[in-house]
Formats: C-alpha cells, structure tokens, sequence
C-alpha cells in the first residue's frame, strides 16, 4: 500500500502524539535534588538542597512531605509531617518551592481535619474555597480597630468581671485537671445563638479528652459552626507545631471576610515541649529551661494574628483563648510568663477552689482582662460595676473570721453578701447565662434580694432565671438587647422579677422539704 495512504488512515490520537513530540523542546533540564544524611524521632537531617528556603515544604521518597524548620551552611533540619518508616538515609529529597499550606472555605465547618487539611471524621474529602499558608503575617496596627464589642461566654464569672472582646487575646491557665478546657468549649457552645464560627485546636492531647469535646460541642451547641483541628499525643511532632498556625488560618478566612470567629488552642504548653523537642533534635542551642531562643517569637507571632479589624477592612474579628497549663500553680515559669506578656489578660484556675467544688474555680485576684469595661455593654458595667469588690472583700474577711467568731454587724452583712455572689458565681458546665439573665442577677444581688436566702435558692433561681425573665420581663429584655444604659424603671423591674422568682424559689424548696421522708 503506498506511504500517502498509510498517512491518511493514521490513528487521531497517534498524530496528536507525533505533534506533540515534534514541538516538545528537548533541551536539558537541571533538577536540584538533596539527600538525607539521618533520620529520627520525626526530623530528618537533610544535605544538598542550596536554595531551599525557611518553613519550605520537601518532598521525601515515598510521598512523604516535610517542612525545613532550620537552615545550616551545609544541612537542613527538616520535620516530617507524616511518618518516616519509609525515610532512611540516603532517600531524595526534592524541593517544592511552596509553604506548608492548609485548606480554607465554608467547607471545612462542621467537619473534623488534621493540621494538613484531611478529614478525620469520614471519607468524604473537603470542599475546600482555597489554600491558603499555615503561617501568615499578623494584622498591622492601622488595620486593626479598637476591642469594644462582647464575646460572651456564657459564664458569668466572666462576662461580668474579666469580660473578653471580640477581637482579643485572652489566656486560660491553671493546673492539670482544673477546668481549662471546660472554659474554652462552654465559651464555643455559648456561640450556638450568636453569629460567631468557632475553631478549636487540639494539640498533644489524648484522643479520648479531645472526642469528649466533640460530644459535648455536638450535643449542646451548634457543630455545623465549628471547625475542629486535631493533632493528638499519637500525632507526628511536625502535625503538633503546624496544628495552632493551620487553626489560625482557617479562622482567618471567616475574619477576613467580615464574620467574627473565635479559636480555641488546647493547649499551648504542650505545644511549647513540642517546638523545645523539634530544636532539640535539630541541634539548636537550648536556653532556659532547654527551650530555644525564639520559643517567645513562636507564640507572639502567632496570638498577634488574632485582631478586629478596622470597618475599611470589613470589621470582622478574630478572638483567641489559648490554653496553658501550670505546675503547682507556677505562674512565673518560662511558658507561663511569656503568654501572660502575649495576651490580653489571662483566666487563672486554682486547684484548691476546684476540689472545694466550685466551678468554674477561677482566681478572682489573678484573673484580670487588660480589655475589662470597653468589652462590656453598658447595662452590664453598671450592674456588675461592686462585684469583684465585694467579692475581693468577701474573701479577705473570711480569711480573718476563721481565727474567730463575727463580733461585727457590718463585717456580718458583708460575709453574708460573698456567700451569696459565691454560690451566684458557682456555676455548672453547659448552663450557660444570656446577657440578660447575668444583669437581672447582679442587679438582684445588689438590690439584697439574696442577701437574707440559703445558697440552694441562690442556685434553684440561677437555673430558673431564663424562662421566668422570658414570661414576665419581656420588655426589659427587649431593653437589654439595644444595648444601651437601662433606666431606673428597667432596672427596678428586673430586680423585682427576680425577687418575685427567689420567693416561688423558697416556696417550691419548703415543699420538697416537707414532702421529703
């Protein structure tokens, strides 16, 4: 058969080919290519890779990715974010020309990811808008506007002394075991109402205590809000450092758009022991306490991304309540001191009011929020404008009256006062209060309503107060939702509702009583 006719029967995808091939340049192609020198406990000792640049994301034999943590003349410590049986010495490493990025978009709300992004919760892969860098730079100061509109938490030991801002930087610390994380997760089922998205971080904690807060996030406030970032204790130690920077991230595309969003890193101490374990094995020198150098730079440069932006900007906020933990109430330790100097004010958690069960066992005297009355609405400051006096008052004279009887009238009404503000203040996990409710409480407080009834009414009128306020005290509900000062008239009419409930209150319990065998 002739040539011309072979040619004009030739297979459509055979020509695609030879054309193809025909316009493919082949000069050739450099390729810088680095190897791995040695390899352990998730860092990898890398050569040969000149160009490479700080938080670069390599690409190991096998697939496995790490990120350069620490540029050497000659090396670079790299950490693995994913196992490393498959790394040995010798593999090639290849560098990627990109950062560590994370996924960002409205799809990732209600799901369960790892700092990388990947689902945890089932196969169904993220819808994600876009990728966006773990580690990004933090608002600069023309950008940001000033802290003045309530995160409300639900807890009234809070939101009326150390009142927290949209926009602000406030720690949770105290000891092992004492209610940290309560605080954090109450504050994000608190948002189920409001128009806030919640982020929370897992970092280094057991997978049992981070499904407990899943649990109670779904079954008290509003999961298809909240976002859950989870590097657990059986994690990789590069999934641990990325864990708090991704979290940031993904709260920065809601903030960056107008919305408000509030991230929960659970907790920064361990996240600390993971950056000291990381230099450690990279050779970096250690400096107090063993950890590097730059561990105040780490967590500064991350809580600064937290902000409320200026309304050119949008005027959506970022809040962050980091978590760190104490040793024996070691507030003057090195991780302590430096997020105390970082953040906005800081929520301290003593274990001897924990085991003396009162909860949330927040120290009144070393609690302090830096934001405080600008955060609060104006009803608000001046309902709760005595309390921590009182309080403060309260707990020094009864410190005194343990040596000996009361002899004084007045000292009397004052101790009689702080048992009532105690047990208003003692509070149960998912019983959160409206705004409405704590100023028709503290307005009661400070009118005496409480002030000649056993602690049980004080409780029984707490738990009731919502629904009483909703039947009988519309109008001033509506009042305290404007947001403004409340007349003599509002505050009148509060304070006898609540006086009207605490008396059904003392009815209801002497029936029980007397019904009791």
């Amino acid at each position: 058969m002739p040539q011309t006719l072979l040619e004009t029967h030739e297979d459509p995808w055979l020509a695609r080919s030879r054309a193809t091939v025909a316009h493919t340049d082949l000069a050739p192609q450099a390729e810088t290519v680095g190897r791995v020198e040695r390899v352990g406990d998730g860092i990898a000792l890398v050569s040969g890779l000149p160009d490479a640049c700080l938080s670069e994301l390599l690409r190991f034999d096998g697939g496995r990715m790490g990120f350069a943590l620490t540029l050497d003349a000659d090396s670079i410590g790299a950490v693995l974010l994913d196992e490393g049986e498959a790394i040995e010495a010798g593999s090639r490493v290849t560098g990627t020309g990109e950062v560590v990025q994370v996924p960002v978009g409205p799809g990732l709300l209600g799901r369960i990811v790892d700092p990388l992004g990947r689902p945890l919760d089932r196969d169904e892969p993220i819808n994600a808008e876009a990728q966006m860098p773990v580690e990004r730079p933090a608002p600069a100061i023309i950008e940001r506007d000033l802290v003045s509109e309530p995160m409300q938490t639900g807890i009234l030991t809070i939101d009326a002394m150390f009142a927290v801002g949209r926009g602000q930087r406030e720690l949770i610390i105290g000891d092992r075991a004492t209610g940290k994380t309560a605080i954090g997760v109450d504050a994000m089922i608190n948002q189920k109402h409001s128009d806030v998205i919640c982020v929370y971080v897992a970092v280094g904690q057991r997978a049992t205590a981070v499904k407990r807060v899943i649990e109670a996030v779904q079954q008290y406030g509003a999961p298809e809000r909240c976002v859950f970032v989870v590097a657990s204790a059986a994690a990789s130690p590069g999934l641990q450092w990325i864990a708090p920077f991704a979290g940031f991230t993904i709260a920065e595309y809601f903030r960056d758009r107008g919305q408000h969003a509030l991230i929960v890193i659970d907790d920064l101490t361990k996240h600390a022991a993971t950056h000291r374990e990381l230099s450690l094995l990279s050779r970096e020198p250690p400096g107090r306490e063993a950890y590097p150098g730059d561990i105040f730079y780490l967590h500064s440069r991350m809580l600064e991304r937290s902000a409320k932006l200026s309304p050119d900007l949008g005027g959506g906020s970022l809040t962050a309540l980091p978590v760190a933990e104490t040793d024996a109430g070691n507030l003057s330790a090195y991780i302590p001191t430096n997020l105390i100097s970082i953040t906005d004010g800081q929520i301290v958690l003593d274990s001897r009011l924990f085991a003396a069960n009162q909860r949330p066992a927040i120290d009144v005297g070393l609690s302090v929020s830096r934001v405080g009355g600008n955060a609060q609405t104006a009803a608000m400051r001046k309902a709760a404008s005595h309390l921590r006096l009182d309080y403060a008052q309260f707990l020094e004279l009864e410190m005194f009256t343990r040596f000996g009887g009361l002899s004084d009238d007045r000292v009397k009404v004052k101790i009689a006062r702080g048992e009532r503000i105690r047990a208003l203040l003692t509070q149960p996990r998912f019983a959160a209060l409206r705004p409405a409710d704590q100023i028709a409480l503290l307005l009661a407080l400070a009118e005496g309503v409480f002030d000649s009834l056993p602690a049980e009414v004080v409780e029984a009128v707490r738990e009731r107060v919502a629904p009483y306020l909703d039947a009988h005290a519309a109008d001033c509900l509506a009042a305290i939702a404007k947001g403004g000062a409340l007349d003599d008239k509002t505050r009148a009419a509060l304070a006898s509702a609540v006086r009207d409930l605490a008396a059904q209150a003392v009815t209801t319990l002497q029936k029980e009583k007397a019904s009791a065998p």
